[in-house]
This record gives structure tokens, C-alpha cells and sequence, in this order.
């Protein structure tokens, strides 16, 4: 097996151009998520997202629209 170090892939993704290095990490991210379709999370992070989905389900949040936010973030 041919084991390649991390200092020499980063210095061929230094040689390649913009588009090829955006194409890399798009194969990277999904061989990750073919990977991991299940990602653990924190007992944490699930609690919260509870709370957040359950605010969510009962009209509990001030919800923006992407336009609004897009226009709020340009303005700044």
C-alpha cells in the first residue's frame, strides 16, 4: 500500500487551480457523507435541537425570509 502524507497532498492542491481545488473538496464532502450517513451527535446538540425544532413546530420563532436576510447582510 502506497501511503501518501498530508504535507505532500496539500502541496499538490496548491497546484491546482481554483475550479479543480472547489471540485476536490465537493468529492471530499460527499465521500464523507457517504461515509457517515449517521453522524453521532452530543446528547447536547440534541437536546437543543429539540428545543429549537419544538419552538419551531409551536410558532415560537421569528422566522426571516432570504431575501430579508440577504438584504440586512448587505447593508452591514
Amino acid at each position: 500500500m502506497f501511503i501518501i502524507k498530508p504535507d505532500e497532498i496539500a502541496k499538490e492542491i496548491d497546484k491546482l487551480g481554483l475550479s479543480e481545488q472547489l471540485t476536490l473538496v465537493e468529492k471530499i464532502w460527499d465521500g464523507i457523507a457517504r461515509n457517515n450517513a449517521i453522524l453521532p451527535l452530543p446528547e447536547w446538540q440534541k437536546a437543543e435541537l429539540d428545543i429549537r425544532y419544538g419552538d419551531y413546530k409551536n410558532e415560537n420563532l421569528q422566522l426571516h425570509d432570504w431575501e430579508g436576510v440577504h438584504q440586512n447582510l448587505s447593508e452591514e
